[in-house]
């Protein structure tokens, strides 16, 4: 069910903020392309992003009109002061449970007018007013606190630069700014407020280098970057941004410092394996605040992530993470939102293994909203990197889950309804039978055990969030689909409304296979598996099996009267103590198999 909510006019209201620009023609001509950079790498050897980042943004603040927030305007609460003071409240009460980004937003280079100041070079600087000491000051002091420091661009050549003057590309002789954008000055971004750069001259590389190294020297470890297309509310090649996505990922690699580079807003997934090469994460939905006298409220728009973060799940994986916006639940009385609907917001997040970063004001920080922050059995499962799925969404009561290394599944109970409401969770839905340890994370407290499913009844839009641990006699199931699996060749996840998750994996044989890691065995030897698949065709198909790399066996699977319903095959084979690979396919190139759903042990 997609749950009706009321989008914020996020475009609007930025290019307001961003000040009044002049109308100009737009001429669609084709774009260059920057080349691949590779992926992002931290200073050690390590991967950028390995988790999901925590910690703190100013823009939910920004945007608010609650009283006294934005005296001067909207934005007015952007300062040094108001960033240094949640910095030393996130020092003191949530780096210890692993917040360490501070991130200022946009405005940063902008009077309280919003209009915008540039150097010599045509890079962006701090506002005097705003930030009187200068970034790096700021950055030394959140350094000195054992946190990190991020900064906000939007995507292109802004056109408050072009028009501030030709300015020399620092470090790159007979370079200036105006040369890098297109001819026609045809306009890019989300809200049309900058120019679009042309990388097919050496230049536009050299100018956004100039501006990853003046950041880098500043002590950035954080760059988001707005307005970003594909996605963003626009379409046409205008406002693709994918070769700036790529000159800004190969400029920070440069720099020589770990930098996270993160993309907004509302992505285009049609080009997810574009911002999964070049960032370490990128929105996939339209802004969570609400630009009301609150920071968000539930219908606008908080709950329209369940809907929308469904196509994205698969894609969330160490270096780049699904955004889900700001986690805007520290503060009661500015929240806009229930402390049922506090709980359910952060449930999700860490459910979706989202990076959680909060807008509130730190220094009005509650007890609750502490310990929804603060919660490390909570923050565990958002760092373990396992994003969820819904068992389905047919109604308002909803069962999320995520399976983990150990055998044991996070499961997150939600009532997105208007009124209190009974939500189960079958375990045999969940891929076992049997009977279960249950915890409760939020109370954290251990529920006994329980033998078949697991109910509550819940309060509008309220929440329950678990551990299941199947006892020893149960047993384990590994979906078809899940992001830690292999597929390669022609194999696909496709729909399945009789399959578990009501997802499976097709296009086995002809060269398609599909290999299930991560399969633990307790002891070496002979085991017993159960393989849940469909096959629509009268007598069935073959379906060539391998252990560990091993020699392939192929057995005739009987069709099971349609493409939506299911049958299982059981298959003795040879397990090593410890993980294994199970891998599907054909007997050859010209021969289809089965669909998989899932197996289990």
């Amino acid at each position: 069910m997609r749950i009706p909510i009321k989008r914020p006019r996020r475009a609007a209201v930025l290019a307001a903020l961003l000040g009044t620009l002049p109308a100009l023609g737009l001429i669609q001509l084709p774009d260059a392309a920057a080349g691949a950079t590779g992926a992002a790498r931290t200073g050690d050897g390590g991967i950028t992003a390995a988790k999901p980042y925590m910690g703190w943004s100013s823009w939910s603040l920004e945007s608010t009109t609650a009283p006294g927030v934005n005296a001067a305007g909207q934005g007015g609460s952007l300062t040094e002061t108001e960033v240094l003071a949640n910095a030393d409240v996130m020092a003191a009460k949530l780096k210890s449970h692993g917040y360490t980004y501070v991130n200022i937003d946009a405005g940063w280079w902008m009077d309280d007018k919003w209009k915008p100041e540039y150097d010599g070079n045509g890079i962006p600087k701090a506002d005097p007013t705003r930030f009187p000491d200068g970034i790096k000051a700021v950055a030394d002091h959140v350094h000195g606190e054992g946190l990190k420091l991020g900064l906000y661009l939007p995507v292109g050549l802004e056109i408050a630069d072009y028009q501030a003057g030709n300015f020399p590309v620092a470090g790159a002789p007979g370079c200036h700014t105006h040369d890098i954008v297109y001819p026609d000055l045809r306009t890019t971004n989300g809200w049309d407020s900058a120019y679009k750069i042309d990388f097919s001259n050496p230049c536009a590389q050299k100018f956004v280098n100039s501006e990853a190294n003046r950041l880098a020297s500043w002590g950035m470890d954080f760059l988001k970057m707005d307005g970003v297309g594909p996605g963003s509310v626009k379409s046409g090649n205008n406002y693709d941004n994918t070769a700036d996505v790529a000159a800004w990922s190969q400029a920070l690699k440069r720099t020589g410092r770990d930098i996270q580079y993160v993309l907004s807003w509302s992505l285009d997934h049609a080009h997810v394996a574009t911002w999964q090469q070049y960032s370490n994460g990128w929105r996939i939905d339209t802004d969570v605040e609400c630009y009301c006298n609150t920071l968000v409220t539930w219908q606008n728009s908080v709950v329209g992530r369940w809907t929308d973060v469904i196509p994205w799940i698969a894609d969330a994986r160490p270096g780049g993470w699904n955004n889900l916006d700001s986690l805007d639940v520290g503060v009661g009385s500015m929240d806009g939102l229930s402390d049922d609907e506090r709980q359910t917001y952060m449930t999700l997040w860490a459910m979706e293994s989202a990076p959680l970063y909060t807008g509130d004001d730190l220094t009005k920080l509650d007890s609750y909203g502490l310990s929804l922050l603060g919660n490390d059995e909570v923050i565990a499962i958002d760092q373990a990197g396992h994003p969820a799925r819904p068992l389905t969404q047919d109604t308002d009561q909803q069962v999320w889950y995520s399976r983990n290394a150990d055998g044991s599944l996070n499961v997150a109970l939600f009532n997105l309804g208007t009124a209190p409401a009974t939500v189960t969770a079958p375990f045999a839905a969940l891929g076992f039978t049997g009977s279960a340890s249950v915890r409760d994370l939020w109370a954290h407290q251990d529920l006994g055990p329980m033998t078949g499913q697991f109910s509550a009844t819940l309060p509008a839009h309220g929440s329950r969030l678990l551990k299941i641990a199947p006892d020893g006699g149960s047993q384990v199931s590994y979906e078809a689909e899940a992001p830690a699996n292999t597929l390669s060749g022609g194999a696909v996840v496709t729909g399945c409304t009789g399959c578990s998750g009501s997802q499976k994996v097709g296009g086995l044989g002809h060269e398609g296979t599909l290999t299930f890691n991560g399969v633990k065995a307790a002891a070496s030897g002979q085991h017993t598996i159960t393989v849940v698949y469909d096959d629509g065709d009268a007598n069935g198909r073959p379906l060539t099996y391998s252990v560990n790399g091993g020699p392939q066996t192929t057995i005739q699977a009987p069709g099971t009267g349609g493409w939506n319903t299911v049958g299982t095959l059981t298959l003795t084979i040879p397990l090593r103590a410890g993980t294994n690979t199970i891998t599907f396919t054909g007997p050859d190139s010209n021969t289809y198999s089965p669909d998989i759903d899932r197996i289990l042990m």
